[in-house]
């Protein structure tokens, strides 16, 4: 179910946030899923199902990947949403991995465990 999948993710963004941002996160970092805009909502499911598929396809060895290799994925995945949501995103929400901050690495590799560990 699309909600389950997004939600999923949202958890894990918030949990990663939680643990890795350095101070008080913003507002938006870790609203509820209820609380979450549709755009954002979508791009989280179709994140989670990339993800997923990779997982898959993988046939699980996955597990092998260091952090940053899994890291790297969610947000280059990430990429793909902000592209197709906004027209001219913010330069920070497609930001090379290398430029994000290292909370946002860290939460990234946490929410592609996340999800490998419940499939």
């Amino acid at each position: 179910m699309q909600v389950e999948r997004g939600r999923v993710f949202r958890e894990a963004w918030i949990a990663g946030v939680t643990t890795h941002y350095p101070g008080d996160p913003k507002p938006g970092y870790v609203a509820s899923w209820e609380n979450t805009p549709d755009w954002e909502r979508n791009a989280a499911t179709a994140v989670y199902d990339q993800i997923r598929s990779f997982i898959d396809a993988s046939d699980g060895m996955t597990t092998k990947l260091s952090r940053s290799q899994k890291g790297r994925f969610v947000a280059l995945c990430w990429l793909g949403q902000m592209y197709k949501h906004f027209n001219d995103p913010k330069p920070g929400y497609v930001a090379d991995w290398d430029d994000l901050p290292r909370w946002q690495q860290e939460t990234d590799a946490d929410i592609f465990e996340r999800i490998e560990r419940d499939i």
